[in-house]
């Protein structure tokens, strides 16, 4: 294992370490995820197992239910806004973290897209990854 991932929001009234590697990194084109980031996409990195996870603050969080027909659940600070991390319902020992959270956001490395087909033109992601029309299969 390498170094702990370490970041929160913006104002810092939430923290996170992990000291786990994470499963995968993506890049998610769903238009919640385009909501959410205010662009064409939005990048994370999933954690198994939430033993792994410190948290620091109170996150405020809303349910939505995923293009998938699974509930996920955002967490922001109630201070800055900034978006921190997801948990799903149907997957309880995942932890998602937004890459932009990241103490050092260089340590993201995207592996592959979901819901690539709905991508814009003007969203760039790397055309070499592999991209999926919704959530790969188990």
């Amino acid at each position: 294992m390498s170094e702990a991932f370490t970041g929160g929001c913006a104002c810092g009234a939430i923290r996170y370490e992990i000291s786990a590697e994470p499963l995968v990194m993506t890049d998610c084109q769903c238009r919640d995820c385009q909501r959410k980031s205010g662009t064409g996409h939005g990048s994370y990195l999933t954690f198994a197992g939430k033993k792994s996870v410190k948290l620091e603050g109170d996150a405020r969080h809303w349910d939505i239910v995923a293009d998938s027909g699974n509930i996920k659940t955002r967490a922001f600070c109630p201070t800055c806004g900034s978006p921190v991390y997801m948990t799903f319902k149907a997957m309880p020992d995942l932890f998602t973290v937004h890459a932009a959270s990241l103490d050092d956001p260089s340590r993201y490395k995207p592996q592959m897209v979901f819901y690539g087909v709905r991508g814009y033109a003007w969203d760039k992601v790397d055309p070499a990854l592999p991209k999926f029309d919704g959530m790969p299969p188990a």
